[in-house]
């Protein structure tokens, strides 16, 4: 992420902490970059939606608030020449590959800075550099992408996978089965991870899709499937390593379950009503991926308190910076409109 990490034995912690870290195979600098990196999109999230709120971001919003731990833990496995491509709820997922915090947010209030110069938005950036390729509004439209991504790295024998994101909803998408056949077929080396929020919009999982672990959707084409508690960053490593480890071995694809949740509604615009205040608070409280592991570091003597307060107000720092960035950057030039419409190739 932008800012830098600090390792356990400049915390003042002692070996005690060393080995407490290690017994799950993380050393602290690892768990301070976990950390840190769940917090920036939190907090940008939250800058976000406040910048919403005054009209400053424009059209579709979706946040990420509750999830962090699910690309957070994912982008810990992923290899430089690694593509991923997710659907609209794609702030953490662009944050979590490295993108410029400045630049997300510069896209997001529609400036010329922006990743997309301002004409994308929350849900159309892009950064071929960092190998993040959307960004796309269409229920289940980046899986067929995804795949084509798996299909490149294939075919151009570059030692990359696609790590292709989609959500509950979009799970019964008829292109996503018809991507799934086609990338066991191919043996391609596409991971699709379902983020399981629990709701497609306002439909419950339960309501929209018929019983059955979400993870053996792929089973009829011979691909194996795993479900993961999403909620937990060092369980979504430890979870999804094997399936990282079998795509990278030319074994074709793997289909993740996700189990997590978002707080926000669905979008900016929805009030979520669907779901009780009691049952978002319950979870908030219970299984929050920042304070789960916070707990941890605290509890396994890891970091203490004063060190996490300074992780937390130099990510602000940089939020904020992003946030004012965005803000003093100018619109696009209205010839803006002409360019990026063909690419010659």
């Amino acid at each position: 992420m932008a800012a830098t990490r600090r390792s356990r034995a400049s915390s003042g912690s002692g070996k005690g902490a060393a080995d407490a870290a290690q017994t799950r195979g993380f050393e602290p600098d690892q768990l301070e970059h976990l950390y840190r990196s769940m917090l920036v999109i939190r907090r940008f999230e939250e800058k976000a939606g406040q910048l919403y709120g005054m009209g400053l971001i424009g059209g579709f919003c979706h946040l990420y608030i509750g999830q962090e731990a699910v690309v957070v833990g994912l982008q810990c496995l992923a290899r430089p020449g690694d593509s991923i491509i997710t659907s609209y709820r794609d702030h953490g997922h662009m944050l979590a590959t490295g993108m410029d915090p400045k630049g997300v947010m510069a896209e997001l209030t529609g400036r010329a800075t922006g990743y997309s110069k301002g004409k994308g938005g929350s849900m159309h950036m892009f950064s071929r550099e960092k190998g993040f390729f959307g960004g796309h509004g269409i229920v289940g439209a980046q899986v067929p992408l995804g795949t084509g991504l798996g299909f490149a790295h294939k075919y151009t024998e570059d030692g990359g996978i696609c790590f292709c994101y989609l959500g509950d909803g979009a799970v019964n998408q008829g292109q996503v089965y018809e991507s799934f056949n086609m990338a066991a077929l191919w043996s391609l080396p596409v991971v699709y991870v379902i983020e399981n929020n629990k709701y497609g919009m306002g439909t419950s999982v339960e309501r929209a899709s018929a019983p059955g672990d979400l993870s053996q959707r792929g089973a009829s084409y011979g691909i194996p499937g795993k479900a993961i508690n999403g909620m937990n960053v060092l369980e979504v490593i430890e979870g999804a390593g094997e399936a990282v480890e079998h795509v990278r071995a030319g074994n074709g694809p793997y289909l993740l379950d996700l189990k997590t949740y978002r707080y926000r509604g669905h979008s900016m615009s929805d009030p979520a009503k669907y779901r009780t205040k009691e049952e978002v608070s319950k979870i908030r409280s219970e299984s929050d991926p920042i304070d789960q592991l916070k707990k941890r570091l605290l509890d396994d003597g890891v970091f203490d308190e004063d060190h996490l307060k300074e992780i937390d107000k130099q990510v602000k720092g940089i939020i904020g910076e992003a946030a004012e960035f965005a803000q003093n950057s100018p619109e696009p030039d209205p010839a803006e409109l002409w360019t990026d419409v063909l690419v010659d190739a």
